[in-house]
């Protein structure tokens, strides 16, 4: 697919800025007035419908950051290039952007398999990514941060939250076949077997793009769990939901947590198939805070008021934010120099409330909230924690 260079923002004038051999040392695409960041997503294939959102948030940040002055006074460009839903496209593209382009950051991928795919590059090539999703832990590198939630702030804390509500014991764990639903779900049985003293009654995975959910339907119904714990993604989620719903499993009959629908794929399954299911989340677009309304108007008027926002999506858009904060308090765009920098560093307008990238480990502190959909496709927030200090390594879960 060929390159789309994108010169996000207005033509407004910037304040001169350091100079150009003060802050780019290493041959960064950093001219006196611009500086390159990639992007690097499915824009086509099976996770479009996750990684659309990502796409649209990033571009917005980028495009109130250039309005804003840009960073250290040079306006941001952006070289959009599509993974495809492809993990080998997402390397191949990763080494374009970084060696060929030699752009100063990328913000990119969804699934953990794309991260994998491209993570010995950023290290290899000393690059830098701003990696959007929740996700299976883990990991740590000196060339990411991540700004969705790691497993204790999601599938530990909401596992936590339904046996406590709702007095679960039993538990049908499901996810698309690849690294981060069953690295997941390994986790999620060592908590409910070794925490919660429950039971884990089925578990199953699907290829990507599956759409044919009728035997594990028949399972689920034999084995009656008190939760269906769903780790399915793409564009398998509305025919997985649209099946439930056919077969009589309902939100008034069931409960089902799942910690891989946001607001974006319940565009797709049609709010109608999730009511009354529940998702485990750190960001929902009915949040009502002041940061958030505003995020979501600036969000409808660029791309209009049926547009929607997932949990990624705003965790996206909190990517180019703490970029440009890391940069300014480094005072370089050098990777080193910006890596050094990110500890510590604050978003207080982040539309999910205040946010801040961990002293080590480069994940961000964040709430869990629980959500339960409606008609709609909307969620409304039941629960809501204290800040979660992100722990990408657990004892006893790895």
């Amino acid at each position: 697919m060929a390159t789309a260079l994108l010169a996000a923002g207005s033509a407004a004038s910037l304040a001169a800025g350091p100079p150009t051999a003060t802050v780019n040392t290493t041959g960064l695409a950093v001219t006196d007035d611009t500086v390159t960041v990639g992007q690097l997503h499915s824009a086509t294939g099976t996770m479009a419908i996750s990684e659309t959102g990502s796409i649209q948030a990033e571009q917005l940040a980028i495009e109130q950051i250039n309005e804003a002055g840009g960073i250290l006074g040079r306006k941001i460009k952006i070289i959009v290039e599509d993974g495809a839903s492809d993990w080998p496209t997402f390397a191949e593209k990763a080494k374009k952007l970084l060696v060929n382009d030699k752009v100063a950051a990328v913000f990119g991928c969804w699934t953990s398999a794309s991260r994998k795919a491209v993570l010995p590059v950023f290290e290899k090539e000393n690059g830098m990514l701003y990696y959007p999703t929740f996700y299976e832990g883990l990991e740590q590198s000196k060339n990411v941060i991540y700004t969705g939630q790691e497993a204790t702030q999601q599938i530990i804390a909401g596992l936590d939250w339904m046996a406590k509500q709702k007095k679960a014991k039993t538990f049908y764990l499901i996810g698309s076949d690849y690294i981060w639903p069953r690295t997941s779900n390994k986790i999620a049985r060592k908590h409910i077997e070794n925490v919660l003293k429950g039971e884990v009654v089925g578990e199953e995975y699907y290829a990507l793009g599956h759409t044919q959910f009728g035997s594990l339907i028949n399972k689920i119904k034999l084995k009656k769990p008190d939760v269906i714990y769903a780790i399915v993604v793409g564009g398998s989620n509305v025919s997985f939901y649209k099946q439930l719903k056919a077969a009589g499993i309902t939100g008034d009959k069931a409960t089902l947590l799942t910690i891989s629908v946001t607001e974006d794929e319940a565009l797709g399954i049609g709010g109608e198939n999730l009511v009354g299911f529940y998702s485990a989340m750190k960001y929902f677009q009915s949040l009502d805070n002041p940061n958030n309304k505003k995020f979501v108007e600036a969000f409808k008027k660029k791309y209009g008021d049926k547009a929607v926002i997932g949990d990624v999506t705003q965790a996206a858009y909190l990517g180019p934010w703490l970029w440009k904060l890391t940069v300014e308090k480094a005072g370089s765009f050098d990777i080193d120099k910006v890596a050094a920098a990110s500890a510590g560093v604050e978003f207080k307008e982040a539309p999910e409330g205040y946010v801040r990238i961990h002293d080590s480990n480069h994940h961000l502190w964040s709430k869990l909230r629980i959500g339960q959909w409606s008609t709609d496709g909307q969620a409304k927030v039941l629960y809501e924690s204290e800040l979660i200090e992100p722990n990408p390594f657990p004892k006893g879960y790895q």
